[in-house]
Parts: structure tokens; C-alpha cells; sequence
């Protein structure tokens, strides 16, 4: 059975939705365009956007702290660096989130809508070039659908493969093989990638992106179930090349 794309996202906010797309174009030693490209810091949060260096996400908001994030939803056209942020299918902030006015802006909308949460007014954050992933380091992860459908076997329930905030999903490999990729390289799409190793999961994955509840445990059903916390690969790219939904994943031997 072939391997396949079903889905490429990407999360213009650290901590917000996804934007799903058709294809993308990778580079060697990026991640997805604009991913995780800007995020929400806490007032306590100290970044120089002249001199960005990565930094914990216990800086900035986040599901596994902050669950209410999940009712919103984003949308960023980087040709015009405009963010839509929208709650129950109605925009509430629009902005150029480019530009230090935009970023105001869309600032005091989250000192509102996360007032008395966390002290200090949020600031939306970008460095250009810079990322604001978990991880040390740029990567593109993965997950594979059929290890989330064995993990539903375990809580007897369906898991959202979007809590898992992956940037390509996969359907067509065997549950967890994708672990036995670490170290080796792949051919996603028209891009060449190599496998870094597994995602460990912490408890944002516990909010369901659908309701903006915790409803689940994910990683002490991934512990008693599986003996460990992980779910997904990260991956950097080797070599450039455009990669599509519906195209194939050439799994190492």
C-alpha cells in the first residue's frame, strides 16, 4: 500500500489553528513557510526580535496552558502580512501583523480575550527568518494516521490528528514504523527529507481543537498504552522540492 500526503498544515501563530494547504514548497534546512512564524508572549517574556533566539514555550500562550486559544481561528496572506482572527466564524482582529502597529493591535485583542489569565499584556511576536517552534532547531514533523487510529483503539474514542499540530500528515505506513525511520532519509513529495526522530507529547495534546476543551489525556494514554509519550517524527529537509496532498512518502527500507 503507498504511502501518501492527506494533509499539509501550517500555524502562522505558535499556539493558534492551522491553515491547511494544497502544497508547499520545502527548502533545505527550513521548515513550512511561515510556520509558527509569530507568537503570543506573556508580559514577563524578554525577546530581542534583532537578535531572536529560541526560547521555551512557557513564554508565550499556549494549549497546554491556555485551552481557551482553541476557539480561534487564523488566517495570515503573507503577500500582504494581513492576520484574521476569527471566533465562532466571525472575524474579531484583523491586522498586518507585519507591521508594529498591526501588532498592537492584534496584542490588545489578546489582553481582552485572556484577561486575568496570565499577568501582563500579550505581545505578538516575529523576527524575520526566526521561528517559534518547541523544538531546538528548524524541522518538519509528521504524523502518521494510523498510529493515531491505534491510539483511539487504546482510549476507545476518536483522537483529532490535529491535536497533534503536525505539519504533513500520512496514512498508508504501518501504526508507529515511523519510528523505525529515525536517521534515515525519505523522499516526500519532490523534496528529500531525513528523520530526525519522535515528538515527544506534552499536555496541549489534551485539548480537543474542535470543542477548545480537555477532554483527554494524551500523554498518560500514550504511557500506559505504549510505553512512552511520543507521537509523530520531526524531519529536516536535504533536499528543496514541492510536496502536494495526494502525493507519495518513499519509506527508508
Amino acid at each position: 500500500m503507498a504511502i501518501t500526503v492527506v494533509n499539509i498544515c501550517r500555524y502562522p501563530v505558535k499556539g493558534l489553528s492551522a491553515e491547511h494547504l494544497d502544497r508547499v514548497a520545502l527548502e533545505p534546512g527550513e521548515g513550512l513557510p511561515h510556520d509558527r512564524r509569530f507568537a503570543l508572549a506573556h508580559g514577563a517574556t524578554k525577546f530581542d526580535p534583532r537578535s531572536p533566539k529560541w526560547l521555551p514555550k512557557t513564554n508565550f500562550l499556549m494549549l497546554m496552558r491556555d485551552e481557551k486559544l482553541a476557539q480561534l481561528t487564523v488566517r495570515f496572506e503573507p503577500d500582504s502580512g494581513e492576520l484574521t482572527i476569527e471566533r465562532d466564524g466571525r472575524p474579531v482582529v484583523h491586522a498586518r501583523a507585519t507591521e508594529a502597529l498591526g501588532r498592537t493591535v492584534i496584542g490588545q485583542f489578546f489582553a481582552g480575550f485572556m484577561a486575568g489569565s496570565r499577568p501582563g499584556a500579550p505581545r505578538l511576536l516575529e523576527a524575520p527568518g526566526h521561528g517559534f517552534w518547541d523544538a531546538r532547531g528548524t524541522f518538519v514533523s509528521i504524523v502518521n494516521l494510523a498510529s493515531v487510529r491505534d491510539l483511539e483503539r487504546v482510549v476507545r474514542q476518536a483522537v483529532h490528528p490535529l491535536r497533534f499540530r503536525a505539519n504533513v500528515y500520512i496514512d498508508g505506513a504501518a501504526a508507529w514504523s515511523e519510528f523505525g525511520w529515525t536517521g534515515k532519509g525519505l523522499r516526500l513529495g519532490g523534496a528529500e527529507l531525513e528523520i530526525v526522530g519522535p515528538i515527544d507529547r506534552c499536555a496541549a495534546t489534551n485539548v480537543n481543537p474542535d470543542t477548545a476543551k480537555r477532554d483527554l489525556n494524551i500523554p498518560l494514554a500514550l504511557q500506559r498504552g505504549f510505553n512512552h509519550v511520543d507521537m509523530g517524527v520531526y524531519a529536516t529537509v536535504r533536499a528543496a522540492g514541492e510536496v502536494a496532498k495526494g502525493d507519495d512518502l518513499t519509506a527508508p527500507d
